[in-house]
């Protein structure tokens, strides 16, 4: 007789972006199905450093700004992911630091790392970043790489009496999938 997993916390990383909302997505999923904590994590790091010397003190951020931009990040994405009540239990974890080594702290003890895929530019099979390519490499734990959600399929054609066929006009960033 095997054991089934009953308890336990699914590390995700969360940056805003729709791959990371897919991950997130998948996350939840698969926290309900195991009884498990989604720990929902946003790294962020400051990036006034990065500024020239001669820069404008008004054009470089604080690090109290740049953290209140990252939190809103993460609960505007956690917010429009997962709605304002979730039936999974959810921990949001805003941690200052570099984002490959802040997951793969957090994933230390996890089920598992979940982390978003975004497609490639020319329509190929989905690719890892530079941090999700470290946490592939150093991971204590499985990762998963959750593609982006496909888009919606085209409407079908669509045909009145002694007309031709023709396809519903669709934005062009929306045709591509």
């Amino acid at each position: 007789m095997t054991d089934i997993v009953t308890a336990g916390r699914i590390v995700v990383g969360v940056d805003g972006s729709e791959a990371s909302s897919s991950a997130l997505r998948w996350a939840a999923e698969q926290a309900r199905a195991l009884g498990a904590e989604v720990v929902a994590v946003h790294a962020w790091e400051p990036t006034a450093p990065g500024f020239a010397p001669y820069a404008p003190v008004a054009a470089r951020p604080t690090a109290a700004a740049e953290r209140d931009a990252a939190a809103r990040r993460l609960t505007d994405t956690l917010r429009e992911v997962l709605g304002r009540r979730s039936d999974v239990a959810v921990r949001a974890e805003l941690v200052e630091g570099p984002a490959a080594r802040v997951l793969l702290e957090r994933a230390r003890g996890a089920l598992l790392l979940a982390l978003g895929r975004t497609p490639h530019e020319w329509g190929e099979a989905p690719v890892m970043g530079a941090v999700g390519r470290e946490c592939l490499r150093h991971a204590p734990v499985p990762v998963v790489a959750v593609p982006v959600a496909p888009a919606r399929s085209p409407a079908p054609l669509t045909m009145a009496a002694g007309s031709r066929a023709r396809a519903p006009r669709t934005p062009a960033h929306a045709a591509s999938g």
